[in-house]
């Protein structure tokens, strides 16, 4: 029985399967990153919402600035966490999806 309550999203898992559908990162890895990853995306919400209604930005530049903050961020996540990240945000704050630029896209 798994003791783990979390059910990690589709979405997410796609970052971490290969083309055999085979996993990357050892599982227990893979759940941290995810709690990582949408602990990031439920926090980053309150703000993101307060630049747009406050200041007035325009929703997509809102979570390309915060895809730009977590690309510029270090290493706390990779490049496809980010965009994972941010389009979480979005689905969060009820938001269309982003048109993320200057992001690799995977073939």
């Amino acid at each position: 029985m798994d003791e783990h309550q979390i059910e990690i999203p589709a979405s997410f898992l796609a970052l971490y399967t290969d083309t055999r559908r085979r996993l990357s990162v050892p599982l227990p890895t893979l759940r941290d990153r995810y709690e990582l990853c949408e602990d990031l995306a439920q926090h980053l919400t309150t703000s993101c919402r307060g630049i747009h209604v406050e200041i007035g930005v325009d929703e997509q530049e809102v979570l390309q600035r915060c895809l730009q903050g977590l690309l510029d961020g270090g290493d706390t996540v990779s490049p496809e966490e980010a965009e994972w990240v941010t389009v979480r945000l979005a689905e969060l704050l009820d938001w269309p999806h982003p048109t993320l630029q200057g992001m690799p896209h995977k073939a």
